[in-house]
Formats: structure tokens, sequence, C-alpha cells
């Protein structure tokens, strides 16, 4: 599980698109599944102003929880915890540093990925669109890094559920706006869109989302029976 710990800074510009103020709350909370999790925690990595106010709302939980009451522990609740702190930290590093290269790649998202993107084992999806699924115990929907040429148009599309798009490098337009690097699309069932990658350099984001996606164009109508991402 991502822990909801502020990730160190990132030089660069401040994105415009942000987590949801909701968002935010549940992630300072630990409320998040580990695939939402990673999203917020790899924007926050990218964002200055969210981590502002992740800090803000950690700091009104700390002091939530000093005005709580407190309340007796269960026996041995203090040698559990001892005994945790004794045990070995997971074997991330060698992950980690796997995906180390790639300076687009925010740290949360390294851990998942077995090398840098340029060296994923990339699936193409259709012409110009390539996916690298990542493992996420537990997750129902997709959980995606997606690779887009430059210029090239998804097709047509609405949500059945939930999604969740963090751009890492280059860009794309829809009809809700502009998304360069560090932005974060929030979308459902009310959008049909078509994004389209910015003409200068691969459009790579995480997506996630809780649910298959709804082609929505003429032809895409005729593929939904076949197509799921």
């Amino acid at each position: 599980m991502v822990a909801a710990a502020i990730p160190q800074f990132r030089p660069g510009g401040q994105p415009a698109h942000h987590l949801s103020e909701e968002l935010l709350l549940a992630y300072a909370t630990g409320g998040l599944s580990e695939a939402v999790a990673l999203v917020a925690a790899a924007h926050l990595t990218l964002c200055p102003s969210c981590r502002a106010e992740l800090a803000r709302a950690q700091a009104i939980g700390g002091a939530l929880v000093e005005a709580t009451p407190p309340v007796a522990m269960q026996a041995g609740a203090l040698d559990r915890l001892l005994a945790r702190l004794d045990q070995p930290a997971p074997p991330a590093e060698e992950r980690l540093t796997a995906g180390s290269r790639d300076r687009d790649i925010p740290g949360p998202l390294r851990a998942y990925l077995p090398a840098d993107a340029e060296n994923l084992p990339w699936r193409k999806v259709i012409a110009g669109l390539y996916e690298y699924k990542l493992d996420l115990p537990g997750h129902q929907g997709m959980a995606s890094l997606l690779r887009i040429i430059p210029g090239k148009a998804m097709p047509q599309h609405t949500h059945r559920g939930h999604e969740m798009t963090l751009v890492l490098r280059g860009d794309f337009d829809d009809k809700t706006g502009h998304y360069g690097a560090g932005d974060l699309a929030l979308t459902d069932d009310t959008v049909d869109h078509q994004p389209v990658a910015g003409a200068h350099a691969d459009c790579i984001a995480l997506a996630v989302t809780d649910a298959p996606l709804k082609l929505t164009g003429t032809f895409g109508r005729l593929l939904n029976p076949f197509i799921r991402f």
C-alpha cells in the first residue's frame, strides 16, 4: 500500500489540474485503494500546490487525534508493535533502482515497474496507442501506463465508472482542456471525449479506472464487445 507521506519535491512548473479536496483528505487518512493512492502519490510528487494542501490536511488530522480522548490498548498491543518494528524492510530497493533512470517516472511509481519507460514491454492496443499493465492486487479495473505517439487521437469514449489519468511526459488535449506533465484528469460517465496527444513528443500517462471504457464513435461502438481498456 502506498503510504500517505509527503513525497519529495520535483523541480519544474506547477500542474494546472489537481487532486480534489475529497481525494486529498482520503489520501491523508489512508482511505484510498492502492491504485488510487498510487496516482495520488505520483501527482503529489509533481505538484507543490497539492503537497501544501496535503500538509495542511495532515496537520488538521494530527490536531484532531491529539484532541481525541485516549482509549485503553488491548493486552499485548505494545509487544506486537515492537515486534513489527524489528522486522526487516520489504525488498523494494532493487525494483526502485531498475526504474530510476527515467526522470519522468515519479518515485512512488518506480517501485511498480521492472524498467524505465523506454524499456518496458509495451503492448500495442491500436495503431499509435501502447499499454503496460501494472500488477496491483485486488484492483478490479485497469491500472496501466499508456503511451500515445505524437499527434495520435485515442478512440472517442466515455466511462462506465471513474478514471484518473496522470500525465508523466508530453501532453494531450480533449474537450475538457489541455493536460501537460503533472496534470491529473478526473473523468466519469458524464464525460465523452477523445484525447489527442501533443505533436512534439510521446504522451505517457498513468491511468486507473474502476470499469472498462465505453467507445462512442460510430466505428468504436462496433468494437466495444472486443476491446477492454
